[in-house]
């Protein structure tokens, strides 16, 4: 005996006649796609390897990177000022927190693209400066919307509101009495928010981004409909020329299945990490504590 405690020990699963069936079944089931998808000719794996490395294929690869980014960092930074104003204690702020999130969240990310690619139609032209005074540059919107710019913006404002319910989630997570005993220590709300609150709130944040990174990846796809030679569209203007339409999308698919492994095996190890659920504390653990100047546990 190596003295570990029997409730500690794995217990060990015997598995059934059924299993072993099944398993039999899925791996024939397999097989024969994978025979049937490697001997048919119509799928031309020959066409396929030959533009998966193509300069315009690894270019588009390069923006949709490029767009995923962009798009998760700067729509993590809004969700998190949208979070806080969500959970503000003041009504006229917390109100538009929440007319902002359920626009967003409400209507199609493809109608908001291709709003903001036409958002000149509306304002043709925009004055930015102070208020009441002639004090301004005029700004041409129909310039400025390039497809790109259009994609940026249109993908970061819907990602922003479904961080900030990501986000306002992991402050929901924070034991109330946390928030109690930092009030008792003086904290400020803006100290409160990043000594007590953010911290514990990441065993719940960060796994759900990663997530929502995985998903912005493959959602960056629909901006080809602006003309913007990610990924997707890289491959449609080749297939347009080529007319080689099936292994084209083959291509562009088995990018998205590499990209999305790739970031799921980070993600994976986030979870393993910071998930809640499948941490434990060490027998005789005592849980850590704010007190106040007096030494009054909270």
């Amino acid at each position: 005996m190596n003295g570990m405690d029997p409730a500690l020990k794995p217990r060990l699963r015997r598995r059934s006649t059924f299993e072993y069936v099944a398993w039999v079944v899925c791996t024939l089931v397999g097989l024969g796609i994978l025979i049937s998808v490697a001997t048919n000719p119509n799928f031309k794996w020959e066409v396929v390897a030959k533009y998966f490395t193509h300069e315009s294929i690894l270019r588009g690869l390069m923006l949709t990177i490029f767009l995923t980014v962009a798009s998760m960092a700067l729509g993590t930074l809004l969700g998190l000022v949208l979070a806080i104003m969500r959970a503000s204690s003041v009504k006229p702020i917390a109100a538009a927190a929440g007319v902002y999130i359920t626009l967003f969240r409400g209507t199609p990310v493809l109608v908001q693209l291709i709003f903001w690619f036409n958002i000149a139609a509306l304002y043709p032209n925009l004055t930015i400066g102070i208020p009441f005074t002639n004090i301004g540059t005029a700004v041409d919107v129909n310039a400025l919307m390039g497809p790109i710019t259009a994609a940026l913006i249109g993908l970061t404002l819907n990602e922003a509101a479904y961080m900030a319910e990501i986000i306002r989630g992991g402050f929901s997570s924070v034991g109330k009495g946390q928030i109690e005993a930092a009030d008792s220590l003086g904290m400020s709300g803006a100290m409160k928010m990043r000594k007590v609150i953010i911290p514990q709130a990441m065993p719940s944040i960060i796994p759900a981004t990663g997530n929502q990174v995985i998903g912005m990846f493959k959602e960056t796809s629909l901006v080809s409909v602006l003309g913007v030679a990610e990924l997707l569209q890289s491959a449609q203007l080749i297939y347009a020329r080529t007319y080689e339409t099936i292994p084209l999308l083959i291509v562009a698919s088995a990018w998205y299945l590499v990209m999305t492994l790739l970031l799921s095996y980070p993600q994976s190890k986030l979870e393993q990490k910071y998930s809640r659920t499948t941490s434990r504390l060490p027998r005789n653990a005592k849980p850590v504590v704010l007190t106040d100047p007096e030494g009054a546990a909270r």
